[in-house]
């Protein structure tokens, strides 16, 4: 899977990724509420397949499961970070998202790299620099 890096950096909060006033079951209002606590516009940047990267805790706070289905809904199956929040990580599992942890990828990765992931190998290639990232490759239980 061949995507482009959208980077944010530690303690994004589940409110930044998606505040409370987006909630919605409509998929559109979903969408529009993507990384709006962080930056108002960011849903019209995004492109199917984009990766979103974060450093430490991404989605700590709330357990609302809204800001996953934003992350689904628009287009989105892989976030990498250094490490997320428990309940923000089972959120993704549930909800088809790959939430992948590899130390300091906030800080390898730079904003529009074009990356390069392996389940199997549980690596992360930055195409953009040549930087080669493992994980943990997720038990087969949780694949998606």
């Amino acid at each position: 899977m061949k995507g482009r890096a959208r980077v944010f950096g530690d303690d994004v909060t589940t409110d930044e990724i998606h505040p409370g006033r987006y909630y919605s079951t409509d998929p559109d209002i979903l969408k529009r509420g993507l990384m709006a606590g962080l930056n108002e516009n960011f849903y019209t940047t995004v492109k199917p397949g984009d990766i979103l990267v974060a450093g430490r805790y991404f989605g700590m706070g709330s357990g609302r499961e809204s800001a996953v289905k934003a992350i689904k809904h628009i287009g989105i199956r892989y976030i990498i970070a250094h490490s997320f929040s428990r309940y923000f990580y089972r959120n993704c599992i549930n909800n088809g998202i790959y939430p992948l942890e590899v130390n300091s990828a906030a800080y390898e990765i730079k904003e529009g790299d074009l990356l390069k992931i392996d389940l199997e190998e549980g690596s992360v290639r930055n195409i953009s620099s040549g930087k080669v990232m493992d994980f943990h490759p997720l038990p087969d239980i949780k694949h998606l």
